[in-house]
């Protein structure tokens, strides 16, 4: 029996300040520059002041990517373009400084956070504060195992839990969130063809590096047996997690539930992220509030997550790199949104200052 209960999250969760977003919109009618030639920034303008309860909105002067990472057993059927547990090489890469969303975050001035939460290699070869969180070496194969134990999936969830508090502990003001994963797509692709009940080629794609058609339907068929496992745990969302998600996935829902709680706006990347969301809106109906979606990938299973999620990605890049380059793209937009809503003079009526 879980001691972890999901349910507290759905009392604990409020969305952001409608009054505030009001205040928001009645701010807006009064700025120099016309209502409507903003185009969606002032949207995300409005958005902001409500997950911040203030108007004018405030600068976000502290964002940082946070990436959890992990691999997935399943990836030993050659259903990735990069080799079974070879996710540590992709962390190593970001923690050099010579992956795609260091040299973005590095342009753009961001910290980035990795979280190891089952990479399949020694603890020894990473950081300790990498590594401390970890919660096993590598995810089972979902589509003919379990993914975690019971205490496991409980572990991981709690660390993501833990992470997000640290974070808003820290000061941070808004999280662009992200993975680093072998296999991991797969996994995602179950918890959305689960979540939405669709068959497994509606909602395979073909990953973060382009894999060719026999591997396609390699994965196709993974994603079909591991939802047939799925199915029978949909009334509970750590057991679907337990069982055809992962540490790392396991992890990420945990982050964005208690990133709500604490008023953390969250710029989410990929399809993995985008799962992971769709699970936690099953938990906490108002969590996707304090969600934003940075970028589309092209992959299927991401544009039916944020659909269900009603959330309209910024950008559409095609960016499948995944490590949440897709999202921190996006982040300009946001900062300049804020920037806007903070700093354009008001002509006449309410200024909110």
């Amino acid at each position: 029996m879980s001691s972890l209960n999901l349910d507290d999250f759905s009392d604990l969760i409020e969305r952001p300040d409608g009054g505030v977003r009001r205040d928001a919109e009645e701010r807006r009618q009064h700025l120099a520059v016309p209502s409507g030639a903003l185009g969606r920034l002032d949207e995300l303008g409005e958005w902001l002041a409500a997950a911040q309860s203030s108007v004018p909105v405030k600068p976000i002067e502290r964002p940082r990517v946070v990436l959890f990472a992990g691999d997935h057993g399943v990836a030993s059927l050659d259903v990735s373009a990069r080799p079974a547990g070879g996710a540590q090489r992709l962390v190593r890469a970001v923690l050099d400084g010579e992956s795609p969303v260091a040299v973005l975050a590095r342009a753009s001035g961001v910290p980035v956070r990795v979280v190891d939460m089952s990479l399949d290699c020694d603890p020894a070869e990473l950081p300790k504060d990498v590594v401390r969180h970890r919660v096993r070496r590598s995810s089972g194969r979902i589509d003919v195992e379990d993914a975690l134990t019971q205490d496991e999936v409980e572990q991981a969830f709690r660390a993501g839990m833990a992470v997000a508090d640290e974070e808003a502990d820290s000061g941070t003001d808004l999280v662009v969130l992200g993975d680093v994963s072998v296999g991991g797509t797969t996994a995602a692709a179950t918890l959305v063809g689960a979540l939405c009940g669709t068959d497994a080629s509606v909602v395979t794609g073909r990953g973060g590096e382009a894999i060719d058609d026999l591997a396609w339907m390699r994965k196709c068929a993974a994603v079909r047996d591991a939802l047939r496992r799925a199915r029978p745990v949909l009334g509970d969302q750590l057991d679907l997690l337990r069982t055809v998600g992962g540490a790392d996935l396991a992890a990420l829902t945990g982050f964005l539930l208690q990133s709500a709680v604490r008023r953390m706006p969250v710029v989410l990347d990929g399809v993995v992220t985008a799962a992971c969301a769709l699970v936690a809106q099953r938990v906490a109906f108002r969590a996707p509030d304090w969600w934003l979606a940075g970028q589309t990938s092209g992959e299927p299973a991401q544009a039916k997550a944020f659909d269900r999620l009603a959330l309209d990605p910024l950008l559409a890049q095609g960016v499948t790199v995944g490590e949440g380059a897709g999202a921190l793209l996006s982040l300009p937009l946001v900062l300049a949104a804020a920037s806007l809503a903070a700093e354009l003079p008001t002509t006449s009526g309410p200024s909110g200052d």
